[in-house]
């Protein structure tokens, strides 16, 4: 079982960075294998609206989206993590999620995730639901903690005087690996995945 770690700071080694490494040292206390996937820090575009990844099953766009959903197929959990900015999330990441998920939505279905947020003081709440929203549409089962999934601090060193939220970035890691072997235990007694109806419709009248 593997699951990837989405830093989607432009700081690789900041804030957001220390939240992901906490969860991450529980889940291979677990035995769950991670990934780190830092989306960078170059200028990265916002989805096209162009729908052709519809026909393809992938972003016209060639940069890391692409690289991203091939090796999210690959993945049985995710951790989206993003300081915050004027409470949302940053800006390079909702562009990366926009076009992974509607590129690739098929490589996310019924994996469990969680987001985890870093902040200087607030925000934090605001875009813990912003993040959660695409999980919540591509049928991807949510995982909680004991507390909101944020930690405090301006830098790494003050983000680790944050005890209760490293906390909950470490109860993250570990409620993340107790639900991937659930589901694990589940697929070798014969339950599969449900069979979702799809039907779309516009309110025009």
């Amino acid at each position: 079982m593997k699951v990837m770690l989405v830093n989607g700071s432009s700081r690789n080694n900041g804030c957001t960075d220390t939240a992901l490494r906490e969860a991450e040292r529980a889940l291979r206390e677990e035995g769950i294998e991670t990934e780190y996937f830092f989306i960078g820090n170059e200028p990265l575009a916002d989805c096209l609206g162009c729908g052709r990844c519809r026909e393809t099953g992938k972003c016209v766009l060639e940069d890391s989206v692409n690289i991203f959903v091939e090796k999210a197929r690959e993945c049985d959990g995710f951790l989206f993590g993003s300081p915050v900015y004027y409470a949302h999330p940053s800006g390079r990441l909702l562009s990366f999620m926009d076009r992974a998920f509607y590129s690739g939505k098929s490589a996310f279905a019924f994996k469990p995730a969680a987001a985890v947020l870093s902040a200087r003081r607030a925000g934090t709440t605001a875009s813990f639901d912003v993040i959660n929203k695409y999980f919540t549409i591509s049928s991807m089962p949510i995982v909680s903690s004991t507390y909101w999934n944020h930690v405090y601090g301006n830098r790494p060193e003050e983000v680790m005087q944050d005890k209760e939220g490293l906390m909950t970035m470490y109860n993250i890691g570990k409620n993340m690996a107790w639900l991937l072997k659930c589901i694990e235990l589940g697929k070798e007694n014969g339950i599969s995945i449900p069979q979702n109806e799809k039907v779309t419709m516009n309110f025009i009248r």
